[in-house]
């Protein structure tokens, strides 16, 4: 309530039932998983794991039984024991800077896809080549979970169409971040789409961009 976006250094303690059922419904729905590497680090990201009837309806929608894990990171760090290359089906696509993926690529090996997705800085990933990527694959509705500064990157780009916030009944203090960060101001006007809530005093909301 606070504007905290973690609970003692992570998000998922804020997280109540109805939360982690509608973090589940959007990854159903996803064709991809996109994420931030030091989120993936911090909540300790597995692939995706899914039901056979989940499954089931996502092979009636033309999709992939199980979304990837596509993870930005400039340095392309990983432990190659993270759940994000030991608990998945689907071997996760690295999504790095052009000056460190041939060097990702030979450690990690055949556990991940590392691709260069540098823009006209090598050093750095750049988010519309980031989408463009993904859109060559096919993978159109792209689901990504944070963290602050990848958000942040997409929202000074633009490149954010909706956001779909969970308000905790909790206050947090401290000093929690907030759930995006960036190097400068934007003014991005978004219009409500749904609004609900719960018996726990969650509330669920999603936000549009307008135009």
């Amino acid at each position: 309530l606070d504007g905290g976006a973690t609970d003692d250094g992570k998000a998922g303690g804020l997280a109540g039932p109805g939360d982690r059922t509608v973090v589940a419904l959007m990854r159903q729905l996803g064709a991809v998983v996109l994420v931030g590497a030091g989120t993936v680090r911090i909540e300790n990201y597995s692939g995706a794991q899914f039901s056979p009837a989940q499954r089931q309806a996502r092979q009636r929608r033309g999709q992939a039984e199980v979304p990837p894990i596509a993870v930005v990171t400039n340095r392309g760090v990983f432990d190659h024991d993270a759940k994000l290359f030991t608990r998945t089906e689907v071997p996760p696509l690295i999504l790095t800077s052009a000056a460190v993926a041939e060097d990702t690529r030979s450690r990690l090996g055949s556990v991940a896809e590392v691709i260069d997705a540098s823009g006209a800085d090598s050093d750095g990933v750049d988010a519309a080549t980031i989408l463009k990527i993904l859109a060559d694959r096919k993978l159109f509705r792209v689901l990504t979970e944070g963290g602050p500064q990848f958000l942040g990157l997409l929202i000074d780009d633009g490149l954010l169409d909706e956001l779909c916030l969970t308000i905790a009944p909790l206050l947090v203090g401290g000093a929690a971040p907030r759930f995006t960060t960036g190097p400068g101001a934007v003014h991005t006007p978004m219009r409500h789409s749904h609004l609900l809530t719960d018996d726990a005093g969650y509330l669920y909301t999603r936000y549009v961009r307008n135009g």
